[in-house]
């Protein structure tokens, strides 16, 4: 369910939800805030409350969005708890999938994301320990190594080392010549 072009804010978003989902949502926007970690900043983002990476901090995104690091929304038929880290790094990954069977609860996962109809569904004590365990400044590491291995973020790298060496080869010139003159 994309919210209407006039929701802005997380609040706007679930005051647009229907009673049951807005109570959903503000539950797991409430404990997202709870255990997010500084320098994050939530917001809307893809039709969700996402927490951020905002571009005021990193611009020089591939797609020119902030890089979604925790988001949350409400589907047609079940809301969804977007976990970028754990999809991101195969250690959280299997916590995950671990806390969900220690639980005694039912995993239903998408391609980055888990799907629930309430906050019952979720095994909250391991997801909060997820969500904290990445600093800004670690998630951003992650994104730029994630960038690496695409074809435009290797043509970048390429295009990097090539200026490197040539400031490289400039100053062995200059300390050649600045040593010719000592002499």
């Amino acid at each position: 369910m994309k919210p209407a072009a006039n929701v802005k804010t997380p609040a706007q978003y679930i005051a647009s939800l229907p009673a049951d989902r807005a109570k959903t949502i503000a539950t797991v926007r409430a404990f997202v805030n709870q255990h997010i970690p500084r320098g994050y900043e939530e917001c809307m983002v893809w039709g969700s409350i996402g927490w951020t990476i905002p571009l005021s901090r990193y611009p020089d995104t591939h797609n020119k969005q902030p890089i979604l690091y925790v988001g949350t929304s409400s589907q047609k038929n079940y809301c969804v708890l977007y976990l970028m880290g754990a999809f991101w790094s195969a250690s959280q990954l299997e916590q995950l999938k671990a806390a969900f069977a220690a639980a005694g609860k039912k995993l239903d996962m998408g391609g980055c994301c888990v799907n629930f109809k309430s906050p019952d569904d979720l095994p909250l004590e391991a997801i909060g320990k997820l969500i904290a365990a990445i600093s800004s400044e670690k998630w951003i590491e992650m994104y730029e190594e994630s960038r690496l291995k695409t074809k435009a973020g290797q043509a970048k790298a390429k295009q990097g080392a090539a200026s490197a060496r040539k400031v490289t080869a400039k100053r062995s010139a200059t300390k050649r010549v600045a040593t010719k003159r000592r002499r």
